[in-house]
């Protein structure tokens, strides 16, 4: 049997996201036959099989996050005795059950101790207490189906099976609706496998107080496994351990932190049943925003009412917004608004543009403008750099790496171009016009979307004059670029329309000053009015 375990995608690459499955159990695959489409960042990337085989098991579902060196898909091989094994075992089956009066279902779901259920259906086994082996399976091929644990569970209930005895949900007095939910485990000799408890009190530490959430967190895998059955957020549990310079959590922690919860939830469990409705405004009184509904509170849903849809808040999306989310968290940003006269850069790329197109490039205003950009880095290198909050240093970049924001149908993705001091107009025209065109078609590689020093976002293009651009850290600045067009401009004592371009430089106020934004900018709108300066330096 062949674990595939999900591979190194990347330098840096701690995860990904499971965004489509192109197999399900059961399916023959050959080697390098795409097994899912696997999102790392802003990166969509096929995952090829490594062997032949028949797929047994999905360890994942579409949505879920998979760390590097997890257990991605379980295939049997050729040759493997659960394969062969498994190619008669209904046929051989069968007749035994039917002598016996069994049921040829259970035999087809779980021969050989194997069971056929999607990872939703198992997941749902684990959370409801039910053995999902036991289970007889009412799909295809005796598949197990949500149902069938449904009503496994039912049974099990009203059979007084151990397991999940009470879910208690305390509701607010404003109706705001519930504020916490508890669900208490049946207090046997059997030992807690974790696969029982299914914790609704999230990010909550051993003396109860609501613990700050990191982006991201080192463990191993068997640790993460820990976390999942135990329905702990691993980027929410206190650690004094490093590795690398990261956060650390070992098992240990992780259960520490569960115990924690669930005595969280024993807590509100004693406050609901003794103190009613009241509970909730004593927690409001004491600052307690975990069972109160407050500021560190689990978020609440979001009711849809009809003619609304949904869709997933996953993949490309809910990576820029995290992203976003962790700029604006961490960056004290200030913005610094010019407009620019570009009589020039409008003259030059109209004289050269006829040229670009006899070498076959579609020559626009953006390699002009990053150009610019480099050159005026070079003059204001305190706006090309990073912040390194661990070492507590500025990190000063030689080369010029220009990210150029780009908005695809998928989502906004930074395209990098190295080293735009060393390249041609039209060089670097071609590597942009490549880059973008790929971004879109989602087939760049995330290597080309790394090592960016400064960022270009041009939302001109699809309209606007000024905008307040979200840093894309561990930079220290970005500048926007609003629609290029005639504006009214007065020179020499009299009114006329002249094409200006306006610009929006975020800075991070940590590092860049505003004397050192305003100066940057006066140097860029000279290279704008006039790109025939670039040829001096």
């Amino acid at each position: 049997m062949f674990e595939f375990k999900l591979p190194d995608l990347g330098e840096g690459v701690a995860e990904g996201e499971v965004l489509t499955w192109h197999v399900s159990p059961g399916d023959a695959v050959t080697e390098d036959q795409v097994l899912a489409e696997v999102e790392t960042d802003k990166a969509a990337v096929d995952v090829p099989s490594p062997v032949d085989g028949v797929v047994q098991e999905l360890h994942a579902e579409v949505g879920e996050m998979v760390r590097t060196g997890e257990v991605l898909i379980t295939i049997a091989e050729e040759g493997d005795a659960e394969t062969s094994e498994a190619s008669g075992t209904e046929d051989a089956t069968a007749p035994e059950a039917a002598e016996a009066g069994g049921s040829t279902k259970t035999d087809a779901s779980a021969a050989d101790g194997r069971v056929f259920a999607s990872p939703s259906v198992r997941r749902l086994a684990r959370e409801t207490g039910v053995d999902i082996a036991a289970v007889d399976g009412s799909g295809p091929g005796g598949r197990v189906t949500e149902a069938d644990v449904e009503a496994a569970a039912d049974a099990a209930g009203e059979a007084g099976d151990d397991g999940p005895t009470s879910v208690v949900s305390k509701v607010s007095d404003d109706g705001d609706g519930p504020t916490a939910v508890v669900s208490r485990v049946d207090d046997g000799d059997d030992e807690d496998d974790g696969t029982a408890v299914k914790s609704a009190v999230r990010s909550v530490s051993e003396d109860g107080q609501q613990a700050e959430r990191r982006d991201q967190t080192l463990a191993t895998p068997a640790t993460r496994k820990v976390a999942r059955e135990l329905d702990v957020d691993i980027d929410a549990i206190p650690t004094d351990q490093t590795r690398d310079g990261q956060p650390y959590v070992d098992e240990a922690a992780v259960r520490t932190y569960a115990e924690a919860q669930q005595a969280a939830q024993a807590a509100d469990a004693e406050a609901v049943s003794t103190g009613g409705g009241a509970a909730s405004e004593t927690a409001a009184e004491a600052g307690d925003t975990t069972a109160a509904g407050g500021a560190g509170a689990e978020p609440r849903a979001v009711e849809t009412s009809e003619g609304e849809r949904r869709e997933p808040y996953r993949g490309v999306r809910r990576a820029i917004g995290e992203q976003m989310a962790r700029s604006r968290r961490e960056v004290p940003h200030a913005t610094h608004h010019d407009r620019v006269v570009v009589s020039g850069l409008v003259e030059a790329r109209e004289r050269l543009e006829p040229l670009a197109e006899e070498r076959g490039v579609d020559l626009t205003y953006t390699p002009f403008v990053v150009k610019c950009v480099a050159a005026a880095l070079d003059q204001h290198p305190v706006l090309n750099t990073a912040l390194d909050t661990e070492n507590e240093e500025i990190v000063y970049h030689e080369a010029h790496n220009i990210g150029v924001a780009t908005a695809t149908d998928h989502g906004l993705v930074v395209p990098v171009v190295d080293d735009v001091d060393g390249k041609g107009l039209l060089e670097l025209a071609g590597e942009i016009n490549d880059l973008v065109a790929r971004a879109r078609s989602r087939d760049i590689e995330r290597a080309e979307m790394q090592g960016g020093t400064f960022t270009v976002t041009n939302f001109g293009a699809i309209g606007g004059e000024y905008a307040s651009p979200i840093i894309n850290v561990p930079e220290t600045a970005i500048l926007g670029i609003g629609a290029l067009k005639e504006r009214p401009v007065v020179t020499d004592g009299e009114v006329v329309a002249q094409p200006t371009l306006p610009l929006s430089l975020a800075i991070d106020h940590r590092v860049i000053d505003g004397a050192d934004a305003a100066r940057f900018v006066n140097t860029l709108k000279a290279y704008l009015s006039d790109p025939t300066r670039l040829l001096l330096e």
